[in-house]
């Protein structure tokens, strides 16, 4: 974020890489809209685009778990 590079670019990629998959793929992330708003702007841009990522491929996933305190939660999908 801080060379200012297309990261839309890289999040359509992403996508794509995804879409063609042939086997099944997890991904990992972390959330980051459930705590307090950010007090500088670069690290609400990275919140933002962070979440806006998260949710792009939580559209395109048969199955979405967020993990609490150790114990999952189907947001999307079965366990």
């Amino acid at each position: 974020m801080l060379a200012d590079v297309n990261i839309e670019s890289y999040i359509e990629n992403l996508e794509v890489a995804l879409a063609g998959a042939v086997v099944p793929v997890v991904l990992v992330t972390n959330e980051v809209g459930l705590g307090i708003v950010p007090d500088n702007a670069l690290a609400r841009r990275f919140r933002d685009q962070h979440g806006q990522l998260n949710q792009r491929i939580a559209a395109r996933a048969d199955r979405v778990v967020m993990v609490v305190a150790g114990l999952p939660i189907a947001v999307k999908g079965n366990l």
